[in-house]
């Protein structure tokens, strides 16, 4: 009997696996899946090298035995367990396990997780706007999304979720525990959470909401000086990101002084925006270096390999560029303040950013089901690495709480010659000099978001000193 099962189950896994090769041709997921960006469209399916290499660290191909093993303990299973079993799901536990074995961010989505996957790209869906990640056998928070449950009650980038509902997160797979966090509008979800600094853990009840990500917002910040926020890469973020700042240099007689592209708590989205968002920034045809390379990727196999160049004109004409980046700003926010960056366009602020620089692909396995693979690394246009390292800022600030209402005490700075009584006047004084030290009162901002005002002040300082283009000749 044992054998007889055994042999059955084993055709079955190799009809199984000759099924699964073959979706692999098919156009392949461009998704934003929780809480990781994807990778372009692959075309081609993947070869499948035969490995023949003796070093320690090669894949080692598969013995008889190792798949006699696999096969006769599900044999094993469904003769000698308590209870009869259900050997579909088995077969789904043990996709399951394969791949979410190789890292934090490959996974296996089954039905509703796909479905949830491709909600999450169009924009909507349902839960509390929380993108979280694996680690320790808990859920990391990457980042809450803007203007959503999570986000209105204080949960906070770098906060470990232990229990859902008092549910154990340690007990569930990735998978289950997103899936726990997602649900309708209206319902309540409880939960547990640990964060750094804090003695006891902390609960935060929350009442699910349709959420809808308003992926840009603009402001005017100062006169001639306009702020971009863009809280995750979607589709529609590049066209919505243009037109936001088309309407600030409409708003100000055609120009703008400089803008503030605010990617924190940014977790990430579609790669596709990310290189459309860089590309509008960079004159493609001032660009003399890294080949014009807005990012690129290496991984195991050819086909999966990737490079987006520039190819567009800078939407701002030169004018001085800050990007503000934190612990919640993760892969394709990386992506896009590492190669502004590297091509001295922007001037990055805050603090290093989360350092998530892997690829994921979403493979269909039929109409419902698909598995997320990390299939490579990304690069900055100067070859620089992303993953475990993040995007260090040009200019370090933290994200401190100001208390004073005093102006004059935001407003001290170094001492200039202009300022001494009775200085040497200059016959032909630079005004935008000058009105350094004449700027209206930024206290309500420094009080409400200290990272934003001094990042307001670099973008004035640079204007001034009429650090235009910002790109190595």
């Amino acid at each position: 009997m044992k054998t007889v099962a055994s042999q059955k189950f084993f055709g079955f896994l190799v009809v199984l696996s000759f099924s699964i090769l073959g979706q692999m041709g098919i156009v392949m997921s461009v998704n934003a899946a929780t809480p990781t960006t994807t990778a372009p469209a692959v075309t081609a399916p993947p070869t499948i090298p035969v490995t023949t290499t003796a070093k320690d660290d090669a894949p080692q191909p598969l013995q008889e035995n190792d798949v006699s093993r696999f096969t006769n303990t599900i044999a094993l299973i469904n003769e000698f367990y308590v209870k009869p079993v259900n050997e579909k799901k088995i077969l789904e536990n043990a996709i399951r396990g394969v791949v979410a074995g190789l890292d934090p961010h490959s996974e296996y989505l089954d039905e509703d997780a796909y479905k949830t996957l491709l909600m999450e790209t169009s924009g909507e869906f349902g839960g509390i706007g929380i993108e979280v990640t694996g680690e320790y056998d808990v859920l990391k928070v990457v980042s809450p999304i803007d203007d959503t449950p999570a986000s209105k009650a204080g949960v906070k980038p770098g906060d470990y979720i232990v229990a859902i509902n008092n549910k154990l997160v340690s007990n569930m797979t990735l998978s289950e525990a997103v899936n726990e966090i997602h649900g309708k509008k209206g319902t309540s979800i409880a939960l547990t959470v640990l964060r750094k600094g804090q003695d006891k853990p902390m609960t935060f009840n929350l009442t699910r909401d349709n959420i809808h990500i308003e992926s840009v917002k603009s402001k005017m910040l100062d006169n001639g000086f306009g702020y971009v926020r863009i809280s995750e890469f979607q589709e529609p973020t590049p066209g919505l990101m243009i037109k936001a700042i088309q309407d600030l240099q409409k708003n100000n007689n055609g120009h703008l002084k400089g803008l503030v592209l605010d990617l924190r708590n940014n977790p990430g989205g579609l790669l596709d925006s990310s290189v459309k968002i860089v590309n509008a920034f960079l004159d493609s045809k001032n660009l003399h270096d890294y080949q014009k390379m807005i990012v690129y990727t290496k991984g195991h196999l050819p086909q999966l390999q990737y490079q987006a160049k520039a190819t567009s004109n800078d939407i701002l004409n030169g004018m001085p560029l800050i990007v503000l980046v934190n612990e919640g700003s993760a892969s394709a926010s990386e992506i896009t303040a590492g190669a502004l960056q590297d091509y001295h366009r922007a001037i990055i602020v805050g603090i290093r950013s989360f350092g998530k620089g892997s690829v994921q692909t979403v493979i269909p396995l039929d109409k419902t089901h698909a598995i997320k693979l990390t299939t490579a690394l990304y690069y900055t246009p100067a070859g620089r690495q992303i993953q475990n390292e993040g995007i260090k800022p040009d200019v370090t600030v933290e994200n401190l709480k100001v208390t004073s209402t005093n102006p004059d005490i935001l407003a001290m700075g170094p001492i200039r010659e202009f300022e001494l009584k009775n200085h040497l006047n200059n016959k032909n004084p630079d005004k935008n000099v000058k009105s350094l030290i004449n700027n209206p009162d930024y206290s309500d901002l420094a009080q409400q978001d200290f990272q934003l005002y001094e990042a307001l002040k670099i973008l004035q300082t640079a204007y001034a000193l009429n650090t235009k283009v910002l790109v190595k000749n």
